[in-house]
């Protein structure tokens, strides 16, 4: 703030000048007005001649002046001179101007210097009638200006010196106030220099000023994003270290295996335990990729789009015939009447889709059923995907969907991730997941899965993802 004051300083002694130069020259031009109509008085006209009646004493006093030189003038109607100084110069051109009796001012120059000229027209026959042309007299009275640059002087003095005096003060002043306003800043700067690196707690908006609390509310909401963030990483590290371990260790155990035996049979069964134990830990190793990608879609900023919900699933379906063959299972597809637009990404919902249909595959025996349904209810998009397996209790249905859980006494292959993948692309879709029996299910031993996602209408699911 310091620059802009210096600056504002010499714009202020400008304008201090003309501001004094306006106000000095009002009581000197009501001087010189004065002059004019004095002079304006003692002018007649004697046999159409125009004569000057001023007495050499009233000349002394319009010429008397300590400081500064004065000049008068007389002219008659043709511009011949009558009385005064013959070499002050005449107005100049203005058609209407000896109409006027005003007095008027002007800026001239006399023998070399600069003066303020006041002059006015007289008329020398006011009592003329209409048809005789009128006739006026031109009196002019000039000084110099070194009384109003005096006085303008003096008023600069007057408004200038005690600006010295101010200036300083002005600028300690704000000096201090800024520094005692900027004392909270500072320490709040120290409060987070001193930090931990780990530290990503709140910081106290109590103790800043109420200018900046809107900038601490978003550095602690950023924080908040920051530390789930990085809690999201240190579960995703410590649950993918936890669950491969097992695969791992399997696949060494059976490699150690197989280089001790001797026996080729026993080498190859050996080695076809070791492609299963690599599988899986593939398939592990992919999955928790996906839930990865699905828990860090918002903070990587996805883009939302418009996707046929029907010709997504039907392509997912596709991918899982060839499974299906090998298991012998059937597996069909309900292709709605219309398109069923959704808003959402692609390559998540396809994800979403491809878990719950191996889901469905995985526990179903062999000689079952596997259904994907989408059809729209009202403005909502749904996705069915129903089995003919041996279900899921009511007291295990929300427990499914949780990381690396599975049901217990359940022989099927599986991490226990597939349907915490269906939940979080669900949940970042804006989309509802419910399980509940398959109505169409004939055995009472296996009632089956009827896996349900409700999506929202696409304005909604819009609104959602911005």
């Amino acid at each position: 703030m310091l620059a802009p004051l210096l600056l504002l300083w010499p714009m202020s002694i400008a304008i201090t000048y003309l501001v004094a130069k306006s106000i000095a020259n009002q009581p000197f031009d009501h001087a010189l007005e004065d002059s004019v109509t004095v002079l304006a008085q003692q002018i007649r006209e004697v046999d159409g001649k125009t004569v000057s009646l001023l007495p050499g004493s009233a000349r002394d006093i319009v010429r008397a002046d300590d400081i500064d030189n004065v000049y008068f003038q007389i002219s008659g109607p043709g511009a011949e001179f009558v009385d005064g100084d013959r070499d002050l110069p005449p107005p100049g051109d203005d058609a209407s101007a000896p109409n006027s009796a005003s007095v008027r001012f002007r800026n001239d120059v006399m023998r070399g210097a600069q003066v303020r000229v006041a002059y006015s027209y007289v008329n020398l026959r006011p009592m003329a009638s209409r048809g005789e042309e009128p006739r006026a007299a031109l009196v002019q009275v000039a000084e110099t200006l070194d009384k109003r640059a005096q006085l303008a002087n003096e008023i600069i003095k007057g408004v200038i010196l005690p600006q010295f005096i101010i200036l300083p003060i002005v600028l300690a002043l704000v000096w201090f106030a800024l520094a005692r306003g900027l004392s909270p800043l500072a320490q709040l700067q120290e409060r987070i220099r001193a930090r931990r690196p780990d530290d990503l707690s709140p910081i106290d908006s109590r103790q800043v000023p109420e200018e900046i609390s809107p900038l601490v509310g978003s550095l602690n909401d950023m924080l908040a994003r920051l530390s789930q963030t990085i809690d999201m990483q240190k579960r995703f590290i410590a649950d993918a270290a936890h669950q491969m371990k097992t695969p791992l260790a399997g696949m060494r155990m059976q490699s150690e295996l197989a280089l001790r035996q001797l026996d080729p049979d026993e080498i190859h069964r050996s080695l076809e335990q070791l492609a299963k134990s690599s599988e899986s830990a593939t398939r592990l190793v992919n999955q928790l990729l996906a839930l990865a990608r699905a828990e860090n879609q918002l903070q990587a900023g996805v883009a939302f789009e418009v996707v046929d919900l029907a010709v997504l699933a039907r392509a997912a379906v596709q991918d899982w015939v060839q499974a299906s063959f090998i298991s012998h299972i059937d597996l069909g597809f309900e292709q709605p009447e219309h398109a069923v637009d959704i808003v959402g990404n692609p390559l998540m919902l396809r994800e979403l889709l491809s878990n719950l249909i191996d889901n469905a595959l995985s526990y179903t025996p062999a000689g079952g059923s596997v259904t994907v349904r989408v059809r729209r209810q009202g403005d909502q998009a749904i996705v069915e995907v129903e089995d003919t397996g041996p279900g899921i209790a009511p007291a295990e249905r929300t427990r499914v969907f949780e990381r690396f859980y599975r049901i217990l006494g359940n022989g099927a292959p599986g991490s226990g991730l597939g349907l915490a993948i269906v939940r979080e692309i669900a949940h970042q879709h804006g989309a509802e997941v419910d399980v509940f029996n398959n109505p169409r299910a004939t055995l009472k031993k296996s009632p089956g899965c009827l896996f349900r996602l409700t999506f929202p209408p696409p304005a909604a699911a819009h609104d959602d993802g911005d």
